[in-house]
């Protein structure tokens, strides 16, 4: 037992560390849009955003999460800059943004 507490304190520790590493959240500044209406590329309605990056356009899909449901009237029919900060993935050769805050950027 004295030799498995200290094992398993290190690997609580390790898997914590590579948690926080993992779990980085970033910034995107961009043309907020939705998916479906605007950029015809899913079959329902979702918030993206385009983004300028090293001179070409990437497109952050937002997971339908309830930061992103709420703000979905902001873009659905309209292109607003928008900014938001979550973490992102790639899924299917696709850029998947889940966000934890979203705003219309000035």
């Amino acid at each position: 037992m004295r030799k498995l507490f200290p094992l398993l304190s290190m690997a609580v520790v390790s898997l914590g560390a590579t948690l926080a590493f993992a779990a980085a959240e970033v910034t995107v500044t961009g043309e907020g849009q939705c998916a479906k209406c605007s950029l015809n590329e899913t079959p329902a309605c979702q918030n993206a955003i385009v983004a300028t990056e090293n001179g070409k356009k990437v497109t952050y899909y937002l997971v339908q999460n309830d930061v992103s449901k709420k703000f979905h009237k902001n873009v659905c029919k309209a292109v607003k800059k928008v900014k938001a900060t979550g973490e992102v993935k790639e899924e299917d050769g696709k850029k998947v943004l889940t966000a934890s805050k979203i705003e219309v950027a000035e």
